[in-house]
């Protein structure tokens, strides 16, 4: 008998929620099968089989929220078939036992369930389909390969609401009835919201927060933005890649706010590489990607990466290592019209910049205190008072708007 036990699939995760189990009691599996599928903290996995053999015992249910070294499941191996070293390796504390052992007493129903078809679909749109009640191995996909799409998980979802409310449209009573019952919605807090929660407390009761605001005129920087991509499509890149390069370059300058206090040992840490980490707001909290080694890339560079890394946090694909070791965060919430906050640091970071709404305003320029029409943005420096005092953090935000309002500055990063 195998005990398929949860394994720590990211750094440090302690804990995960069981999504859906891909097979039944009494299903044979083969090595590398996907048996569970589950949501940590950070990222959405389907764990393999570690074995070969018939699935014996389900000890967990959908929903439940084990920890690591829990068993899921339990297998009797096909005789004679070994699973391979790494896969034994890889499943923590998963061992042999005796087949008379108590724990294969199954509590569940034993009666063989007919396996379903397995459908190919992103773990996102796995999501949307739970969130929305539907069955998404029930769905004929329209992506390649027949792969189900987030339009199809919708369209079906719409077509379904559609008939409902033909059937069985809800009379103004009832509505008003309802409305005054006041029942309450629960929202579970555990998972990505919980693990959000847990270190942005650990930040503020850690951390002496002091943010400085200022402005920086983006006018120039977003004309030549603007015009490298008339003139050359594939030159094309996003302001927030030219932030970043202009981060960069104000870190190899102002080091300590690209560093890490180590209190135990009384030492602040100067990080030799930039890696910076990209806040980005997805349907199931914050998470915070990682752009490793800013100062090798170019603009291009750096607008690439991003993107695809962005993409994938949105669509909950990002690699454990893809989301740690970040030593300075940013966060672009222009898009959404913000004008102003005063954002947590990312523990253990030192800093954190947030990009806000960029807007048309009269500015004084020049010697002769003209007039003109500029495109002005507001920036938020949040940092760590224990590691660094204002005057410091306020020459480094000077720095960091002098390349942003200078973009020939960065052009070189551009060939």
């Amino acid at each position: 008998m195998k005990e398929v036990k949860l394994h720590d699939i990211g750094e440090g995760m302690t804990e995960a929620e069981i999504l859906r189990f891909f097979v039944q009691v009494g299903d044979e599996v083969k090595v590398d099968q996907p048996l569970v599928e589950v949501q940590t903290d950070k990222m959405t996995a389907e764990l393999p089989s570690p074995a070969a053999g018939t699935v014996k015992e389900i000890l967990a249910e959908t929903g439940d929220v084990v920890e690591v070294g829990e068993t899921l499941l339990t297998l009797e191996r096909v005789g004679g078939e070994e699973a391979r070293e790494d896969k034994e390796e890889a499943f923590v504390g998963s061992a042999d036992e005796p087949a008379g052992n108590e724990r294969t007493k199954s509590k569940t129903n034993t009666m063989r369930i007919p396996r379903t078809k397995r459908v190919l679909a992103a773990p996102y749109t796995r999501k949307l389909a739970r969130d929305n009640n539907v069955d998404i191995e029930q769905l004929t996909g329209t992506g390649p390969a027949g792969r189900v799409t987030d339009e199809d998980v919708m369209s079906f979802v719409s077509k379904k609401e559609a008939s409902s409310r033909q059937v069985d449209e809800p009379a103004d009573s009832d509505r008003k009835f309802a409305a005054a019952a006041g029942v309450a919605e629960e929202i579970p807090f555990r998972g990505r919201r919980k693990a959000i929660a847990k270190k942005m407390a650990q930040s503020v009761y850690t951390i002496p927060h002091v943010t400085h605001f200022d402005e920086a005129d983006v006018t120039d920087l977003l004309a030549v933005k603007a015009s490298l991509k008339g003139s050359k499509p594939e030159k094309n890149a996003s302001a927030a890649a030219f932030f970043i390069k202009a981060l960069q370059l104000a870190l190899a300058e102002f080091p300590i706010f690209n560093a890490k206090l180590d209190e135990e040992n009384e030492v602040i840490r100067l990080e030799k590489g930039v890696h910076i980490g990209l806040a980005t707001d997805t349907e199931e909290g914050l998470i915070v990607p990682v752009l490793r080694d800013v100062e090798r890339k170019s603009i291009l560079d750096i607008h690439h990466e991003m993107k695809e890394l962005t993409l994938k946090a949105k669509e909950n694909r990002l690699a454990a290592s893809e989301m740690t070791g970040s030593t300075f965060t940013i966060s672009n919430v222009g898009p959404l019209g913000s004008t102003g906050a005063t954002p947590i640091i990312n523990y253990p970071e030192v800093a954190l910049m947030a990009f806000h709404k960029t807007k048309k305003m009269p500015v004084v320029r020049g010697e002769n205190d003209e007039i003109a029409i500029r495109k002005m943005m507001n920036v938020s420096m949040t940092f760590d008072h224990r590691v660094a005092d204002g005057a410091k953090a306020v020459a480094f935000t000077n720095r960091f708007i002098e390349y942003v309002e200078n973009p020939n500055l960065l052009l070189v990063e551009l060939v």
